[in-house]
């Protein structure tokens, strides 16, 4: 097997990457909160032997999110909370403190504000969220009152550096580094925001990533041939 064959299995295998993740990016494309997800392409290069040229392959070896914020739409229920410019709301779950901008939020049996799949939603201070009784109102600076009494105020963060936000699955991400609260938040209640994917985009992505998968399997298969030739006649 020569160079070209491997060059074009890296290549390969990172579009095989690139195709799962676009279709993730659609089948997400109206999940409240979903931040679309890429791929990082970079240039590897193996050494070689003395004398030989250096074996250059394409590495996808890492995601990159889009965290461009998402439209909003009305849902009139008084636990959604939509976050207006950056930053995230922080839950607490089995693995830790993560970050969303999911806010379609619920208060469970034990009066805790939480996820739909039940995860405390934290406060500024890092701790789960009491709802107390009543109809409950949000400020724009993330302040929540029952009946006119404020009771807690949302946590919103950011995290130190972009570069160590990592996504973990569906619209969460952890954290590999510090969190620091958001800068000027402007917190919308009745409100949830959208998933930031353009299906039109990703299927007209997903079609060039299915094109270029083509063509590098047309050049595996033509090297293919040609080695079967070289050998067939070097036996004659």
């Amino acid at each position: 097997m020569d160079n070209a064959i491997y060059a074009t299995l890296t290549r390969q295998s990172g579009l095989m990457k690139e195709m799962e993740v676009v279709a993730n990016n659609i089948a997400n494309a109206d999940t409240t909160g979903y931040r679309r997800q890429g791929v990082v392409f970079s240039e590897y290069v193996a050494a070689a032997e003395t004398g030989d040229s250096p074996l250059s392959m394409a590495w996808a070896h890492g995601r990159l999110t889009d965290l461009t914020a998402g439209g909003t739409s009305e849902t009139g229920a008084p636990l959604d909370f939509a976050i207006e410019g950056e930053g995230f709301f922080q839950i607490q779950t089995p693995a830790g403190v993560q970050l969303t901008r999911a806010g379609s939020f619920l208060r469970n049996g034990e009066g805790q504000l939480v996820t739909p799949d039940g995860m405390a939603v934290l406060d500024i201070g890092g701790a789960p969220i009491a709802v107390p009784d009543g109809a409950v109102a949000l400020a724009s600076d993330g302040t929540l009152s029952a009946n006119g009494a404020p009771f807690a105020q949302i946590g919103v963060v950011v995290p130190a550096a972009e570069s160590q936000l990592l996504h973990t699955s569906g619209t969460r991400f952890s954290v590999e580094g510090t969190t620091e609260p958001a800068g000027e938040i402007a917190l919308a209640q009745g409100r949830v925001e959208s998933s930031n994917v353009d299906s039109v985009t990703e299927i007209a992505r997903m079609v060039a990533v299915q094109r270029a998968y083509e063509l590098g399997q047309s050049l595996l298969d033509r090297e293919d041939e040609r080695i079967r030739n070289v050998i067939s006649t070097l036996s004659q």
